[in-house]
């Protein structure tokens, strides 16, 4: 059976879960409104749908194991911070390197960690866009900054790595070769798909300009 916190630590636990959640929802406030502008100003929806999910202290506590730590509030605070994460799945790729500009411009925001996965994807075929962003919240008389891991990518590559993480969660670190060189080749032709798909899509935006 996996440790618990202690009922002291229990509680901070849920508060430092709580300031995250508002950074959050902070973060998706923002994104959602940005995106809308550009829908207005440009006609162009870059995002089809975000998830969102928040840390348990259970999850907690167990990333804290593997790491050998203490099963404390202020190591959970100090090196877990992945305790928000948002998944923005976009219909392109290019779309996933215009939201990132744009993040990258939010004055409030301080990115802290970024890996283009896309532009170069890792060994295992993986590619998503992974940030860190540093959000400003306000919360019992005092801010805090909240980090927030976003991870952008395409529908495919979704798919792709929901499959992969299937996989993996199956064989552990013992998946056949012939597993990971399917993946590698599927990884490939996603790619190619979504590269494919963003031509059509140009060529139809073309053929509607001409019929303005």
């Amino acid at each position: 059976m996996s440790e618990k916190f202690n009922r002291t630590e229990l509680k901070q636990i849920k508060k430092i879960i709580r300031v995250h959640e508002i950074g959050m929802y902070i973060f998706l406030k923002k994104i959602n409104n940005l995106n809308d502008e550009l829908v207005h100003s440009t006609n162009t929806n870059h995002i089809e749908h975000i998830k969102r999910r928040l840390k348990s202290p259970e999850s907690i506590a167990q990333k804290l194991n593997n790491l050998n730590l203490e099963l404390t509030a202020d190591n959970a605070k100090k090196h877990i911070k992945d305790i928000a994460g948002i998944r923005i799945i976009c219909p392109f790729s290019k779309d996933i390197h215009k939201l990132v500009e744009i993040l990258n411009s939010v004055p409030e925001w301080n990115i802290s960690e970024k890996e283009d996965y896309i532009s170069n994807p890792k060994a295992s075929g993986y590619r998503s866009f992974h940030l860190m962003i540093q959000i400003p919240v306000y919360y019992s008389r005092q801010t805090e900054i909240i980090p927030v891991e976003v991870q952008l990518r395409t529908a495919a590559m979704d798919f792709w790595a929901s499959i992969e993480h299937q996989v993996r969660y199956k064989y552990k670190e013992f998946i056949p070769q012939h597993l990971i060189n399917e993946l590698i080749i599927c990884a490939d032709k996603i790619a190619e798909l979504d590269n494919r798909m963003f031509l059509i899509h140009e060529i139809v935006s073309l053929i509607n300009q001409d019929k303005i």
